[in-house]
């Protein structure tokens, strides 16, 4: 049966990829103007899958203007119309999501059992914001009987979204949903490394919205995105990406003009684990928190592994058990659990690090190196990676590989395990592990964390905000944080004497 259907989505696959690969801007799919293109290929063979528009400065222009264009209109459409524009968006992500799933898993490398849910839960995101776009409002200030005060909430304009490559589709359409609800037009570019799916959502909701309020273009971040960072009509930038992309974007931006930059960057996250933690579902959350269904390619990723001493010994022996379960193969096959990185260069350093890791004296317990067969020849697969005895000044415990690399680190002293977690420059997400609630909350509230578990790791949830701290972000993606950081306050003063 999973032969069948890996068949059947190779067949579909290819049929889904013979077709002129264009951009959405003013309402048509378009090359770019000088026709200029790039190769994009599937991570699993090395193949070359398609070439994709390389949008230029003059392309981004050109999408700029359009939005500019569409803005006063699309300002004055009442929200509940909006709502029913974005909610015939989901319809029809709903309808495709087979095609969508198919695009993402070609072209990203990502298991093909995880990018329907992953369609799905964009629409899910857009449900909520479907529902909480009226809540976004002003207030009124007392003050004194003889004047009134207060505030309203207006849209910004053009918003440039830039979206990286590890969920693609699932980005592509949940990051329309806030800044069209707050009534901005929209500039998304997709990731370089796998635009397929995005492309793809453009030609299937070119006919939804007026022309012009949603523009989605490709290319490269040097070119494409420097050029949207720094176009002057753009005031709101919206960027999920690298802490170093991150600190780019901000110097670019703010050579041009002063702009509401937004970023949810990398992590390298802490999952603590207590001597009186349920162990089987620890053991479960740790390999759920690496994110190993997506190569380790995640920003939330619990990829330090903080073990008690106590509980060391077994827990890492179940690690390495329930980790060798792991099914590495073809994304298109249903039964793979977990896929390709992403492209050479991601690939080459993941492999820098885990010679780094056995270089500086940690002990690679399981993975480590490609899988063994002739399927895992020409691909970027990397077996899923565990070290143990990992101490504070090694590469693999301070920086964000994202890949399928977990350390582990073994505690004894609460205080010195404390701040050993929160040594690092990032602050995404962090886990506790430990039936006890008071120490639960101890532990919690002194991570330097924007997100964070109480006996669990990875999952999101529908209304909740999702923020970093340090250099792992500024603001909200979703909740309706993320909407009203697309909307700038205006105060009106009412002089009644």
């Amino acid at each position: 049966m999973a032969r069948a259907e890996r068949e059947a989505n190779e067949k579909r696959a290819k049929e889904l990829l013979n077709r002129p690969w264009k951009m959405l801007i003013g309402g048509e799919l378009v090359d770019a103007i000088g026709g200029e293109t790039y190769d994009t290929f599937n991570p699993a063979t090395g193949e070359r899958l398609a070439k994709a528009p390389f949008a230029q400065e003059r392309d981004v222009n050109r999408a700029v203007q359009e939005a500019e264009a569409a803005f006063p209109a699309w300002r004055k459409t009442p929200v509940t119309e909006r709502v029913a524009l974005v909610r015939k968006m989901i319809s029809v992500l709903k309808e495709k999501a087979s095609d969508l799933a198919l695009m993402d898993s070609v072209n990203s490398g990502n298991p093909i059992a995880n990018m329907i849910p992953d369609v799905h839960l964009a629409c899910n995101m857009l449900e909520y914001l479907c529902g909480a776009a009226m809540e976004v409002k002003g207030q009124t200030i007392p003050s004194t009987s003889a004047n009134w005060h207060m505030t309203i909430r207006e849209p910004y304009g053009v918003v440039g979204r830039i979206i990286p490559f590890n969920h693609p589709i699932m980005f592509s359409a949940s990051k329309i949903g806030a800044p069209l609800l707050t009534g901005n037009t929209l500039v998304l570019k997709v990731p370089d490394q796998a635009p397929l799916a995005g492309l793809l959502l453009g030609e299937l909701i070119r006919d939804i919205f007026p022309k012009g309020v949603v523009n989605i273009i490709s290319g490269d971040g040097a070119t494409t995105g420097n050029a949207l960072v720094r176009h002057p009509n753009v005031k709101r930038i919206s960027l999920i990406g690298s802490y170093e992309t991150g600190k780019r974007i901000q110097m670019s931006a703010a050579e041009v003009a002063i702009k509401h930059v937004s970023l949810e960057l990398g992590g390298k996250n802490p999952m603590i684990v207590f001597p009186d933690a349920d162990l089987d579902k620890a053991v479960r959350g740790a390999v759920a928190g690496m994110n190993f269904m997506w190569q380790g390619q995640s920003c939330g990723s619990t990829s330090r592994l903080f073990l008690h001493e106590d509980i060391y010994d077994e827990f890492v022996a179940r690690l390495k058990a329930s980790v060798e379960q792991i099914r590495v193969g073809n994304p298109l096959d249903p039964d793979t659990q977990m896929g390709a990185i992403i492209s050479e260069r991601q690939y080459e350093k993941v492999m820098h690090y885990i010679r780094l890791g056995k270089e500086q004296g940690a002990v690679c317990l399981t993975g480590g190196e490609r899988p063994q067969g002739e399927e895992f020849a020409k691909g970027y697969f990397v077996l899923p990676t565990v070290f143990t005895e990992v101490i504070p000044d090694m590469a693999i415990f301070q920086d964000e590989i994202f890949g399928p690399v977990m350390s582990v680190i073994r505690w004894k002293d609460e205080e010195e395990m404390i701040a050993q977690a929160n040594s690092t420059l990032y602050g995404l997400t962090g886990a506790v592990w430990t039936r006890d609630i008071h120490t639960a909350f101890r532990v919690i509230e002194r991570l330097q964390s924007g997100f964070t578990w109480i006996n669990g790791t990875s999952r999101h949830f529908i209304g909740v905000p999702f923020s970093g701290q340090k250099n792992s972000g500024i603001d909200s993606e979703e909740g309706i944080e993320e909407l009203y950081s697309f909307t700038q306050i205006k105060s009106v003063n009412i002089i009644l004497e």
